[in-house]
């Protein structure tokens, strides 16, 4: 049987992709020298607080920024930095190179960068195609995102009934009743090529991929070329971008380039599209005002002090209203993934806690070893220097936000949490790196810049290596990996007698493989007359099964300890 039914052949990019994001974003130009916008001074001390005030970038010690000609291309733009113009004739009489050569010459960075971009995306649905062909992804959460996406792509209300019966809310449950995420809309039409959850592992993967333009710009301005390739793919094998890519489909798949384009554009001083980015940060979940918030405390810190003020404020006000006013109104509960029951029942009464008590305050963020654990592996891939940025402020509010609260959940590592700070911790790694070395050289320390520049870089670059045998990504190497399960063919035998457009309960393993052709809910052993039943059981849910062969079911499959129940009659 065909792993993936009806799916279409995937292409990671089309045409042009990578440069169409470019300029979209303002960062591409087609050849074309980038206008170089105008700087304060050319103090090699001065930092990024100094032409904050403009929204400037400015050069680093040993960067070419502060030293190349008028209209010469920003060291950030990938398309403008390899825009070299060459003689039709050499000064020696040689033939003109080939126009192709020329080409790739020219565009060798953008290039380059694509072809990372590509790669990224095609290990990340790697993995996740393969762990959804061979059963190993859970009904919970990519179900739901699922029904949403699927309900806006029919230009109807995003319900959610999985989600909904099992909270006992209904099958009109709406998805923005659970998390404000209207974000996913805008996935809604590549369902009308393929309808199913293979759609959501694919969007996701490329997304997590098109960040790495952004993280590379924003290497390359602050460190250079050069070590821009390193972090960028430090970024592209970090534990949180294959964890997050290892339990399946959630909201965070927007967030690394989202906040990526935020960080790198403002950094540029090209504002519209960087303002661009921080809308949607927070359009894609509730809690993201705070991430905007953090952005605007960085930008006010760095001496663009008026619009951080307006972007702090933007994001805690619509944080606020989202939780208090906007998810009521859909039907769902605020504080039911949110509970601080040490510290108060909303923001200002944590804020006052803080205040008040901040030694308690502090202790919470340390009071277990996960969170032990959480703190060692968020900041050791930047080498910790990412505290030496204040651009950390950025991902600070999201990381208390987790371990302040009540659930141990968030704690941990093993989910897709910290895939929401990745890319910022890693690029204010890259700017406490080049403050470091700024420091140094005010202190007389021998030309520490290139040797420590680069030494960084790839100290970054091997410890993102060194994590890849402990996370999912590890699984790719495994030749078992590519092997079905030996259950794989009686789970697709019990998965084929379930007719299509049917309400269906199943377990986990079984729930996103159904999705995409039924109305997939969970099986929590409570009776509804559900007309279908598809679960994994083992010697402990034998005596379920019985119950519901006793109350009008009949048993339709029962292999390999799967079962098949279907209600008589419907």
């Amino acid at each position: 049987m065909e792993a993936f039914p009806g799916i279409r052949p995937y292409r990671p990019f089309p045409p042009g992709g990578p440069t169409l994001l470019l300029v979209i974003t303002g960062t591409a130009t087609s050849g074309q020298p980038a206008e170089e916008p105008p700087r304060r001074g050319s103090d090699p001390d001065d930092t990024l607080e100094a032409a904050a005030v403009d929204g400037t970038a400015v050069a680093e010690p040993g960067d070419t920024a502060g030293t190349r000609a008028a209209g010469e291309a920003e060291p950030g733009d990938i398309a403008g930095a390899t825009a070299a113009v060459e003689p039709e004739e050499r000064p020696d009489g040689a033939a003109a190179p080939h126009p192709a050569a020329r080409f790739l010459r020219s565009n060798r960075h953008l290039i380059a960068v694509s072809v990372l971009c590509a790669l990224s995306s095609a290990l990340n649905w790697t993995l996740s195609l393969l762990r959804f062909a061979h059963f190993q992804v859970a009904t919970y959460d990519l179900v739901i995102f699922d029904q949403a996406v699927r309900g806006y792509s029919h230009f109807s209300a995003p319900t959610v009934p999985l989600r909904g019966v099992t909270g006992g809310f209904g099958m009109d449950y709406m998805q923005l009743a659970d998390h404000f995420s209207p974000i996913l809309a805008v996935l809604a039409p590549l369902y009308w090529l393929h309808d199913g959850p293979e759609t959501l592992l694919v969007a996701q993967a490329v997304l997590f991929a098109l960040a790495i333009p952004f993280v590379w710009m924003f290497t390359r301005r602050v460190l250079g070329t050069p070590h821009a390739y390193l972090v960028s793919v430090a970024y592209a094998i970090s534990w949180p971008i294959a964890q997050a890519t290892a339990v399946e489909f959630h909201e965070v798949a927007f967030v690394p380039l989202l906040s990526a384009i935020a960080i790198e554009r403002l950094h540029a001083g090209r504002r519209l599209p960087g303002l661009l980015a921080v809308l949607g940060l927070l359009l894609t979940k509730e809690d993201l005002g705070l991430m905007v918030a953090g952005i605007g405390v960085w930008l006010f810190f760095t001496g663009q002090r008026r619009l951080g003020a307006g972007l702090a404020f933007t994001g805690v006000a619509v944080f606020e209203v989202v939780r208090k006013f906007v998810i009521p109104l859909a039907g769902g509960n605020p504080a039911y993934y949110t509970r601080y029951s040490k510290l108060g029942e909303d923001l200002p009464q944590m804020l006052w806690s803080a205040v008040t008590r901040p030694h308690a305050f502090v202790a919470m963020l340390f009071d277990d070893h996960s969170k032990w654990d959480t703190w060692g592996l968020l900041l050791w891939p930047a080498l910790f220097l990412c505290l030496l940025s204040p651009l950390v402020l950025a991902a600070l509010p999201l990381i208390l936000e987790r371990l302040l609260a009540d659930s141990d959940n968030w704690w941990s590592t093993g989910w897709h949490y910290d895939a929401f700070v990745v890319v910022i911790l890693l690029m204010a790694g890259v700017d406490g790196a080049a403050r470091l070395i700024r420091w140094l050289e005010r202190r007389g320390v021998p030309r520490p810049g290139h040797g420590l520049r680069l030494a960084y870089a790839a100290a970054v670059f091997a410890v993102a290596v060194t994590t890849v045998p402990y996370r999912p990504f590890d699984n790719l190497m495994s030749p078992d990996f590519y092997h079905p399960d030996p259950r794989t063919e009686a789970r697709e035998q019990a998965m084929s007698m379930v007719p299509d457009g049917v309400v269906v309960e199943a377990t986990d393993d079984f729930g996103a493989r159904l999705s995409g052709r039924t109305t997939v809910l969970w099986w929590d052993y409570q009776k509804r007359g559900t007309p279908w039943i598809v679960a994994s059981v083992n010697n402990d849910l034998r005596g379920v099964v019985n119950s519901y062969l006793n109350e009008g079911y009949e048993l339709r499959l029962d292999r390999e300890d799967i079962v098949v129940l279907h209600r008589i009659g419907a």
